[in-house]
């Protein structure tokens, strides 16, 4: 899509397009994707919640409806329960951004604090070219010491070996 060319919100959901964008104050913008580093952690991100925790919900790239009706697209998001609907209106239980080699902080940033700002409690960014994991609170990005990513309420497990596996 053309700079300066603005859509509404319900015309951009009623669009598919391949691969998915997001939506910001009336634009499309692109998302940086098909980077095999970046497939491999995402798939082995979904596996891993899905193989351990059976009774959660957990979908790569779903759209969900961040601040200001922006829809941003996490690369894999936890819900307790499916909400049913087409795109997450509730904010997750958990986000996992995945850095691409193309991907500019600055961006990335913007969408952690949308996340946050809508009330999500677990915000994880992981970053396969330096197999390194970190949390988004409080406006702050913190690098992670320990050997797995836990979850706040409920306690929700990421091992980091198994994210970063097969890299």
């Amino acid at each position: 899509m053309g700079a300066g060319i603005l859509i509404s919100l319900e015309e951009y959901l009623a669009t598919a397009y391949s691969p998915d964008r997001e939506y910001v104050d009336g634009a499309i913008m692109e998302r940086h994707v098909g980077e095999r580093p970046h497939s491999i952690v995402q798939s082995n991100v979904v596996f891993r919640f899905r193989q351990r925790y059976p009774d959660i919900c957990v979908w790569p790239e779903m759209r969900i409806r961040t601040v200001s009706g922006r829809c941003r697209i996490p690369d894999v998001s936890v819900v307790l329960t499916d909400p049913g609907t087409v795109i997450l209106e509730s904010p997750p239980l958990i986000v996992v951004e995945i850095l691409s080699a193309s991907d500019e902080m600055t961006n990335t940033i913007e969408k952690l604090e949308e996340y946050s700002a809508i009330g999500v409690p677990n915000i994880w960014v992981l970053d396969p070219r330096r197999k390194r994991a970190y949390t988004f609170q409080s406006n702050t990005l913190q690098d992670i010491a320990g050997e797995e990513l836990i979850s706040v309420s409920p306690d929700i497990r990421l091992s980091l070996a198994e994210a970063f596996q097969d890299l």
